[in-house]
């Protein structure tokens, strides 16, 4: 099964209509997020990369099309118009790693209206699934304060490939490494990782544990200290330390219980042992709201390791996200159903230093001479227009970007979003198709 596939049913049926009714005018679809989720102060945008990927190799060959036809339980030469289409168009979208607010547009295509149609699917499954990672990873870097953060998550993400991903967006918004081999070795990101209680309950006492896992790996190591009685296990752990000369880069690593408490025990322990340079790591289902009410409390955590609720997104897993047409064959179009308007026209978003971003169309100057354009143009005639980006680039436009943005939007409790402003001229046009919209509609047997 290839990625030209991996879509729903109806784009396939969609796309073969227009090309039997010989529709292949350029048209733009944009990608946009209609409501950031609950708790929520800002989002990452992140995805673009394997986007991009996808579409500069997207053909329609015989194979898909007998999936196509297998699936419609149709013959293969019925689906025979699909063949050898490619993607040709134009691409435009905000880069990984910049903050981005709802109603503004993550990406833009435009192409002949089949083939974007037909890639609709796995650009929404990209972006949307990064994006909503992205931004939890987001906010456990805000919660840490400074504190290091690393990525656990791969036993529990949805499936191999999303734990990669979620690896490499932690590292794109700041994490200091990860637990995925594959993602450490591929991407470049540091690997971290400790023992298990299995490996402590395998030797006949936790010393025996410490030694033998020291005697394996001479650098600097971390003792996971819960498995039987934390305290004692932090006791054992700083005689071994001491006992073995190690001590600056080692850590202890604190799982279960009250995190808060047993930090400040185990600190207290360690710096009467004379292990003041051993680091504190603490782990077990934490995710922003933990790391938030530990830091706030003063718990004297070096690093925190999230994991499962952070891979998952577990508050917020999905984005309200849509893909609409806004513009075919040079007319701006718009949908006007309840609750779901869309604005006509191909966009642009203008971030302006301390003000609201403002949404415009597309071909509309800057507001002003500080205002900075968000979406560029990544994609033209199928092929990049420049070399892929790198999750360390992202980084970089995420840190700055986090730091223009104003303390309410950064809260992890309660945080208030800035919600971007729309420009005059786009005002202008969405009430003018609307209006041209309502008169057609309403003459007599427009809408069948």
């Amino acid at each position: 099964m290839s990625d030209v596939t991996t879509t729903d049913l109806y784009e396939v049926t969609m796309a073969l209509s227009y090309l039997h009714e010989g529709m292949r005018a350029p048209a733009t679809f944009s990608l946009f997020v209609r409501d950031l989720p609950p708790g929520r102060g800002f989002l990452v945008a992140a995805g673009l990369e394997p986007a991009l990927d996808f579409l500069a190799g997207y053909r329609v060959e015989r194979d898909d099309v007998e999936e196509f036809a297998a699936a419609l339980h149709r013959p293969v030469r019925d689906l025979t118009p699909l063949l050898g289409l490619s993607f040709e168009g134009e691409v435009r979208a905000v880069p990984e790693g910049h903050v981005v607010f709802a109603g503004e547009p993550l990406l833009e295509v435009t192409a002949p209206l089949p083939q974007a149609q037909l890639v609709e699917t796995y650009l929404l499954n990209q972006l949307c699934h990064q994006t909503v990672v992205a931004s939890k990873a987001a906010r456990c870097v805000l919660a840490a304060a400074g504190r290091q953060v690393v990525d656990f998550s791969l036993r529990r993400t949805h499936g191999p490939w999303a734990g990669l991903q979620a690896a490499r967006l932690g590292a794109l918004v700041g994490f200091a490494g990860t637990s995925n081999v594959a993602a450490a070795t591929s991407l470049g990101i540091p690997a971290s990782g400790t023992m298990a209680h299995s490996y402590i309950e395998a030797f006949p006492s936790e010393e025996a544990a410490f030694r033998a896992f020291a005697r394996s790996h001479p650098g600097p190591v971390t003792f996971l200290v819960d498995t039987y009685d934390t305290e004692e296990g932090v006791r054992i752990a700083a005689r071994v330390l001491a006992d073995l000369g190690l001590g600056p880069g080692c850590a202890i690593r604190l799982d279960s219980g009250d995190l808060d408490a047993l930090a400040r025990r185990a600190r207290a322990l360690l710096d009467a042992a004379g292990a003041a340079g051993v680091r504190i790591v603490a782990s077990g289902g934490l995710d922003e709201y933990g790391v938030d009410r530990l830091v706030r409390a003063g718990a004297p955590i070096d690093v925190y390791a999230v994991g499962t609720r952070v891979g998952v997104a577990a508050d917020a897993p999905y984005l309200d996200a849509a893909y609409k047409l806004v513009e075919y064959d040079g007319h701006p179009v718009m949908k006007l159903s309840s609750a779901k308007v869309t604005a006509p026209g191909r966009k642009q978003v203008f971030r302006r230093a301390g003000r609201p971003d403002a949404i415009a169309l597309a071909h509309e100057e800057p507001p002003d001479a500080a205002a900075r354009p968000l979406l560029h143009t990544v994609m033209r005639d199928g092929r990049r227009t420049g070399p892929p980006d790198r999750w360390q680039d992202a980084r970089a436009r995420f840190r700055a970007d986090v730091a223009a943005l104003p303390e309410p939007a950064l809260r992890i409790e309660d945080p208030e979003p800035v919600p971007p402003l729309r420009s005059r001229a786009l005002e202008e046009l969405t009430a003018s198709v609307r209006a041209g919209l309502e008169t057609r509609l309403s003459r007599p047997g427009t809408r069948r």
